[in-house]
């Protein structure tokens, strides 16, 4: 099957996933061709059945700003027309899926799409009103919709209503064998940071305020006055400026090290006692099961997906959004335990790579490319 797959380039959980979903799609003789304004991110290693075409600005004095959502879908129709896709699979519903709709428009041979939907699209763009009516256009004609969560498929059925066909839930997934640790690497590694055997605390991000960063920053304050211990933050964005004036109002500007956007995050997460994650919202939470199959345990928010990825109690604590007391208190439990410390940690590398398995996604995924093909 030849698919064409539509995503952000930029970090994220929807590029990985589409991206690694491509991938796997490739290991099992599908032809897949990304569909973006950049090479997604992930998408580094060479694989004989993956494509990458770029979506060109237009540079034009009418228009203020390039219109995207009409090169992407004239793109998607150039590489329908020249390759000969079977089907679209849009991650995010604007303005990828309203694109391809668009494209579908000027197709000869009709494609079915397939529409994934992250968070984001739903929670915050689709939600803001001038928004509201393409999201719902953009749901209704999809072939299938799909969501990384019950959490998120629920939401979307609550703010859009409900449609012709379900929402089929398939959530994230992971492929063990890129998670394998390196064990030289990764003592250097754990020594150049924690030098005197600190314990090491990781939080990555996008550094939005929805990730509530600077919950990060306290929690690690409480945490390191009991248990020494060092803070590593990866990633950026909007909110790094109040975050590095948070850890030098606190005075950890010693302690905590900024390590940017990185694209090998297996490798830091290899170092990392304690995952925290105390997100507003998270539809699924992708960089949380990274983090558990490394054997790391997770502690996060009561919300969205997440109680679906992390077992409160058996591999990391789950706490109300902005409770930095409790989630404090949940690290420390683990950190001054040790037994229990390496029984969460067993867990969680088995929850992980048992529940969320590559394999079990992408047969969902064929199912349901096998399914709008024959029905379109």
């Amino acid at each position: 099957m030849k698919i064409g797959m539509v995503c952000y380039p930029s970090y994220g959980g929807s590029g990985v996933v589409a991206t690694e979903l491509g991938y796997a799609l490739g290991e099992r003789g599908h032809e897949v061709h990304f569909i973006s304004s950049a090479r997604p991110f992930r998408l580094r290693r060479f694989h004989e059945k993956l494509f990458y075409h770029e979506v060109s600005d237009v540079s034009y004095p009418v228009f203020k700003y390039p219109p995207y959502t009409l090169l992407l879908a004239n793109k998607i129709v150039e590489v329908a027309n020249y390759v000969g896709l079977d089907l679209i699979h849009a991650h995010y519903a604007i303005p990828h899926s309203i694109s391809a709709y668009l494209a579908k428009q000027m197709m000869t041979k009709q494609i079915p799409l397939v529409t994934t939907l992250h968070g984001t699209d739903v929670t915050l763009v689709g939600a803001f009103e001038e928004f509201h009516l393409l999201t719902c256009l953009a749901l209704r004609v999809s072939d299938q919709v799909t969501a990384v969560s019950r959490a998120l498929a629920r939401e979307t059925e609550a703010t859009f209503g409900s449609f012709d066909q379900d929402i089929k839930v398939i959530p994230n997934f992971i492929d063990p064998k890129m998670y394998l640790p390196k064990e030289g690497l990764t003592a250097k590694c754990k020594e150049h940071f924690a030098p005197y055997g600190e314990k090491i605390l990781v939080h990555i991000s996008n550094f939005r305020e929805v990730k509530r960063v600077v919950d990060v920053v306290r929690i690690f304050a409480l945490v390191e006055k009991v248990v020494a211990s060092r803070l590593l933050l990866v990633g950026d964005g909007p909110e790094m400026a109040r975050v590095e004036r948070e850890v030098l109002k606190l005075g950890l500007e010693r302690k905590v090290q900024f390590l940017g956007k990185q694209e090998n995050v297996q490798d830091i997460l290899q170092m990392a006692d304690i995952f925290l994650l105390p997100s507003e919202q998270e539809s699924f939470g992708l960089v949380a099961l990274e983090a558990m199959v490394c054997g790391v345990p997770v502690v996060a928010s009561r919300v969205g997906g997440l109680p679906e990825v992390v077992q409160h109690g058996k591999t990391g604590y789950l706490a109300d959004v902005g409770d930095i007391e409790g989630m404090s208190k949940a690290v420390l439990k683990l950190l001054t335990d040790h037994s229990l410390y390496q029984v969460f940690s067993e867990q969680a590398a088995t929850w992980a790579r048992e529940t969320f398995p590559v394999e079990r996604a992408v047969q969902s995924y064929e199912s349901v490319y096998d399914s709008v093909v024959r029905n379109s």
